[in-house]
């Protein structure tokens, strides 16, 4: 177990205790040099360049480590009750489970940068989101000079039936999430964009547009895949003569380059043309290195530190961060287009998880 910190100068800066009037970036650096080193948890690898870059600028020692959420959710839980606490900062992408399981149960507490938190959206804030991850509509730019639809309702058409692909939502919450965040942030969007589609009001036995609209989705034949890199393999691998929608991962773009794909991003599509995912920032309860936790957040919300993850289109909360002009997928320009998470409904999400699987598993035609 690591050496308990219990200096003066860490209880004086320690979670919680910093005001904006009165936070003091250098003394917050003194502090944490005289921490133990610092452990980092993401789901991306790209956790791992961050640390680097944090202890080199800093002096410090810091690892980062993947691990998918479900995975960091068991650890931090675990650790906390046995009062062994080996993690230090846990980015998770499963904003839903945090505000769900960790916040309430006082295994690990949101610190805002108060230096920073003028630049932070509230609803950003509470609990801090780190970044956004858009998920967006996809085409085949070898076969269509442009995006072949215009409105989300066109994927629940003849036209396109077998000819969407995405993640299992019964094995990725974050489409759950969607739904949700939909039916909650959007439905009235979703309605008036059948009725810009079809010409008329949409009627149905459904309690929102949303439910029509997934239901719609699911009895279409979506092709379900298991990772965002099969979904857009789908749409625009080397070869591929089949024309296909896809529902992927900004970062996904990357594979133009690096893989030759022929990835275009979908805009214009009313009213939505993807969604956003977020990774929520969050201190371990029970740290001995309180003061380099709050340390690598602030760093991981400047364009220095978040720089690793802006190149795969994730987007810093911090909105004086832009993303880079090279970023493959161009989303920079349509993230007006994107439905952004908004985590003041995602107890909620959390909560309607099973209810949102049965729906699908229910309305799902192969």
């Amino acid at each position: 177990m690591k050496k308990t910190i219990t200096s003066a100068l860490a209880l004086f800066i320690g979670l919680g205790a910093a005001q904006a009037e009165d936070f003091n970036l250098d003394a917050l650096i003194e502090a944490a040099k005289s921490e133990p080193p610092l452990t980092v948890y993401d789901s991306t690898g790209k956790i791992t360049e961050m640390a680097d870059a944090f202890a080199a600028k800093y002096g410090l020692k810091a690892e980062g480590i993947k691990s998918k959420a479900t995975a960091q959710l068991e650890t931090v839980i675990r650790e906390v009750q046995s009062g062994n606490v080996q993690t230090d900062v846990s980015f998770i992408s499963d904003v839903p489970a945090a505000i769900g399981q960790l916040l309430p149960g006082g295994f690990a507490e949101s610190w805002v940068p108060p230096d920073l938190a003028a630049d932070i959206a509230p609803m950003a804030q509470n609990p801090l989101l780190i970044v956004t991850s858009p998920n967006i509509l996809a085409y085949n730019t070898a076969l269509f000079d442009k995006c072949p639809i215009t409105n989300i309702w066109q994927l629940t058409d003849a036209d396109w039936k077998g000819k969407v692909s995405m993640q299992d939502p019964l094995g990725k919450p974050s489409y759950t999430d969607w739904f949700n965040q939909m039916r909650s942030h959007a439905d009235d969007k979703v309605a008036a964009a059948y009725e810009a589609h079809y010409g008329k009001k949409l009627e149905t036995s459904y309690d929102s547009a949303t439910e029509a609209f997934v239901a719609a989705l699911a009895a279409n034949s979506p092709l379900l895949t298991d990772s965002d890199s099969a979904a857009a393999e789908a749409v625009a691998a080397p070869g591929q003569t089949e024309p296909f929608i896809g529902l992927v991962s900004a970062a996904k773009f990357r594979d133009n380059a690096g893989a030759g794909f022929t990835l275009g991003l979908c805009s214009g599509v009313d009213p939505i043309i993807g969604f956003s995912s977020g990774t929520v920032g969050l201190i371990v309860k029970g740290t001995d290195s309180p003061n380099a936790a709050k340390l690598f957040v602030h760093y991981a919300l400047t364009a220095e530190g978040i720089a690793p993850q802006a190149a795969d289109g994730k987007v810093s909360s911090n909105r004086s961060v832009g993303l880079p002009a090279d970023e493959p997928s161009g989303i920079a320009a349509h993230l007006d287009e994107v439905l952004a998470y908004d985590p003041s409904t995602g107890l909620e999400d959390w909560e309607s998880r099973q209810d949102w699987q049965d729906f699908w598993r229910v309305t799902y035609q192969r």
